[in-house]
């Protein structure tokens, strides 16, 4: 009997070791390195393209390669359309992760149906056949071109691949797919790691994209290799709270587009609907003025939208005052308080604060200082901001208001929105392009002007 080779793989970046050590040299990582089954040594190994034929390939000089450009296939959802740069690329491979539960399989389910004029290829290894009906029949669309397959063979898969020659093939999920050429556990880090390399090859030698669902880990990582990551073109994140009804895919990694563009959806009971003007949905309609809410003028990706801050400022009862921020980060908090106690003069130190954005998103925009700022003070004072206004800008250390990026976008949305006046920085208008706004734009140079105008 032959005997079977062994090593040791890091689970969680991948690294490979000849012998157990108990941190991984090269993602400092604890008690995460597990001995398995390598790959025996097969001709499919080094020449199987992954769909049953042999390949060799030759150096060709580059000017030998023929090119022509293809178009990219366009869905009718297009939020998709707009995450993945314009439309699914031939050729591509596209992995999307998420929670568990937060509708990955409901959002490549409805792409399949969607492209009714393309033959797409649904593969499950963890749903059956009537289950996908099931969740089909909710969503109330047909398609006469998508076909399920229930199965986590590889071998078996390619093999009806070849047969039926999809346009799209979809695999849910990585994790469960097995090779009978490594044996390991489904789910290790060889067992994904050679799955993937073999549907890379399927895609690149034919043409057809493939999308990949996967798993995270209890840190929000995907499951498996680091180098998963690394192989594929294209890494969405599904993400949201699973208790709310809003979705947001974003985008991780992109060859072909930009990795800033982002797609809100909103989870229904026949499905996910896209949401063409988030702004609408992150801005609460309310009847009465409050306090401690701000709006600022946001970008993400080529996309601007405006988010409601909401900000709550009580006296520390007990103990040291708490700082607690939802979907903004709390290191920046830290030093927006600072910077208002100490050239605004507020007294902040003894007080519990809690920063809030609507609607569960995460922001990074720097531009949004302004609008946190002015809801924490808007609270602290109990005096609330008009409704009609909103902000687009910077803060610094020293007290100053900084200009953004593509201000022009933030002034048009805003003025689309019905907002009457917005707030940016004086030195935002120096590379601003003349047109007619009838929104009424402010000007500002240092935070303690704006909240002597406002407050």
């Amino acid at each position: 009997m032959e005997k079977l080779k062994t090593t040791y793989f890091c689970q969680h970046c991948g690294a490979q070791y000849s012998k157990w050590q108990g941190k991984c040299n090269a993602c400092q990582e604890w008690n995460t390195i597990v001995e398995e089954v390598i790959q025996k040594q097969t001709p499919w190994q080094a020449t199987d393209n992954g769909a049953g034929g042999l390949i060799t390939n030759k150096p060709r000089q580059l000017t030998a390669i023929p090119y022509e450009e293809k178009g990219r296939i366009l869905c009718k959802d297009q939020e998709f359309n707009r995450v993945l740069g314009g439309g699914i690329v031939q050729g591509s491979l596209v992995l999307i992760g998420g929670e568990p539960g937060i509708g990955k399989s409901t959002l490549l389910l409805q792409i399949a149906l969607s492209l009714s004029d393309k033959k797409v290829l649904y593969v499950s290894g963890e749903e059956s056949e009537r289950q996908i009906k099931m969740r089909a029949a909710r969503m109330e669309q047909k398609s006469k071109n998508c076909y399920i397959l229930n199965e986590t063979s590889i071998h078996n898969i390619f093999q009806q691949v070849t047969q039926l020659q999809p346009t799209v093939l979809i695999i849910d999920s990585i994790q469960t797919l097995h090779t009978t050429y490594v044996e390991s556990a489904v789910g290790s880090i060889a067992q994904i790691r050679t799955c993937t390399t073999a549907l890379i090859r399927y895609a690149k030698s034919t043409g057809t994209p493939v999308f990949l669902i996967g798993h995270i880990t209890k840190e929000g990582t995907l499951a498996g290799p680091k180098v998963l990551e690394h192989m594929v073109d294209t890494v969405l994140q599904f993400e949201g709270d699973r208790h709310l009804t809003y979705r947001i895919l974003r985008t991780i990694k992109n060859r072909f587009g930009s990795t800033a563009e982002l797609g809100i959806y909103e989870m229904q009971g026949n499905g996910l609907r896209e949401v063409a003007n988030p702004s609408e949905i992150l801005i609460s309609q309310r009847e009465d003025n409050l306090s401690g809410i701000a709006i600022g003028a946001s970008l993400e990706g080529n996309r601007p939208l405006l988010i409601e801050i909401q900000a709550l400022v009580s006296p520390a009862t007990y103990g040291t005052p708490q700082r607690s921020a939802t979907g903004f980060d709390v290191k920046r908090l830290n030093m927006l308080l600072a910077v208002l106690e100490k050239r605004a003069s507020f007294r902040l130190a003894v007080q519990d604060i809690f920063l809030n954005i609507a609607g569960g998103l995460k922001v990074e925009d720097p531009t949004l200082d302004l609008a946190v700022c002015l809801a924490i003070v808007s609270s602290f004072k109990d005096v609330s901001i008009p409704q009609h206004s909103c902000f687009a800008a910077e803060v610094g250390l020293g007290g100053e208001v900084r200009g953004g990026n593509r201000i022009e976008s933030r002034i048009a949305e805003a003025e689309k929105l019905g907002f009457q006046e917005i707030f940016i920085s004086k030195y935002s208008q120096k590379g601003m392009h003349k047109r007619d706004f009838s929104i009424n734009i402010k000007p500002f140079a240092r935070l303690d002007e704006v909240i002597r105008h406002l407050l």
